[in-house]
């Protein structure tokens, strides 16, 4: 089976650059997984990234460290004429506090570097009398924390590019660790999010001898929580609201003056977090009212949006999967209830333009966000698959610069689904 328009030339090609560059991905993956940092730290992964590509030495590539205004950001590019098409792939490699890459950042960005490369040599040899193109590695810090993506938007990274693709780890599903790979998140399977810091003041007193004069702030945090428990009743199955408490103040014998609380909201859309964040800001300011405390918010500022998937891409990636050689890929629809509720920043990529951000399964026993998951992920097993997926979107990444009739449909559903 061929896939459309591109022929097993491009497929055998860039299988062979993957064999070429194995040991140089092997290590660059041990070293962000071995070396893991938080959101805007990742200061080893930055410089271990560049470096390997200035050592590599690739004609054509250019290296631009602390990109668009990020420290921890980068951008390598290659070009092939002026003009064309602008191809990017996004790479994450920032950690989790205390449990290190429990969400496989370590093989995000190693996919994405191998894709990168992979398209390039590829297009090279194969592509050498086409018209121009573009095609960059983009390092995106904080993912986890801090939204990397979305001040990248705000700095200008994405403003001529005209497609967008990453992979993502994930565990094995119950009864389905068989297959490799799902073409994109299903509705719903990528939130929209938003978080808010909410602060209670309230007046203090003696708790025993005069509690009459005190205002308590730790009253309001708790009427707070029990109206949005309640609240959970008229939620979508889609919705999300988890927080927790980060003060509640100072010694049981003083009430509390202030007290303050973390709150996360997801749903499906970012029109539907719209509408659960005011149900959800409700909820506090009518803890203040009962309790008589003032209430003041700290919103995020960087909401993350919901992810929308681009069909013909996810089309595109199950048919050069399958062709070459990995049957169990599935596509977008066929495996209901595979992904969990989470977030990305990869979402407001979406937004801005078409984005790709399959899915694929690595052996861990435990799902991300867990000591498990990081074993998994430092895997030579975990590196191969990633190794077979990126194959896949360089594949894609190939076709999108190569064929206009299938940019075309991707660049449609894109302006259709906005």
């Amino acid at each position: 089976m061929e896939p459309n328009n591109l022929g097993q030339g491009f497929l055998k090609a860039i299988e062979s650059v993957m064999r070429t560059y194995d040991a140089e991905l092997r290590n660059i993956n041990h070293l962000i997984w071995s070396n893991p940092e938080l959101a805007f730290k990742e200061y080893k992964a930055h410089d271990n990234i560049c470096t390997m590509f200035e050592s590599l030495k690739l004609d054509g590539y250019c290296v631009h460290r602390s990109a668009y205004g990020l420290e921890t950001g980068f951008e390598i590019e290659y070009t092939h004429k002026a003009g064309g098409r602008v191809v990017v792939f996004n790479a994450e490699y920032d950690a989790l506090p205390g449990i290190g890459h429990a969400c496989g950042h370590n093989l995000i960005a190693t996919s994405s570097i191998a894709a990168f490369i992979a398209t390039c040599e590829t297009l090279k040899a194969q592509y050498k009398h086409g018209p121009g193109f573009t095609v960059r590695l983009l390092g995106t810090p904080a993912e986890e924390a801090g939204g990397g993506k979305i001040l990248l938007i705000r700095n200008g990274a994405y403003k001529d590019v005209f497609a967008c693709l990453m992979l993502h780890p994930m565990s094995p599903p119950p009864k389905s660790d068989k297959f490799l790979s799902i073409a994109a998140g299903l509705p719903g399977g990528f939130l929209a999010t938003d978080d808010v810091r909410v602060t209670f003041t309230g007046k203090a007193a003696h708790a025993s001898a005069a509690p009459w004069e005190g205002v308590n702030s730790l009253d309001a945090v708790v009427a707070a929580y029990l109206n949005i428990s309640l609240l959970r009743q008229q939620m979508f199955p889609s919705q999300r609201v988890h927080g927790t408490i980060v003060h509640g103040g100072d010694r049981p014998n003083i009430i509390p003056e202030s007290a303050s609380v973390d709150y996360c909201m997801r749903a499906s859309s970012v029109k539907s977090l719209d509408s659960l964040r005011e149900n959800v800001t409700k909820c506090f300011e009518a803890a203040a009212t009962a309790t008589g405390c003032k209430v003041d918010f700290a919103w995020g500022g960087l909401s993350y949006a919901d992810l929308k998937v681009n069909r013909p891409m996810c089309e595109r990636f199950v048919d050069v999967m399958h062709a070459m050689g990995h049957d169990s890929v599935f596509q977008l629809g066929e495996q209901e209830g595979l992904l969990s509720g989470g977030s990305t920043d990869m979402g407001n990529v979406s937004y801005e333009v078409p984005g790709f951000h399959a899915m694929y399964i690595i052996p861990a026993n435990g799902v991300n966000h867990t000591h498990e998951f990081t074993s998994g992920a430092g895997s030579s097993e975990a590196f191969e698959r990633t190794i077979a997926c990126a194959s896949g979107i360089a594949a894609v990444a190939c076709q999108l610069i190569v064929d206009d009739d299938f940019a075309k449909q991707v660049q449609h559903y894109f302006q259709e689904a906005k």
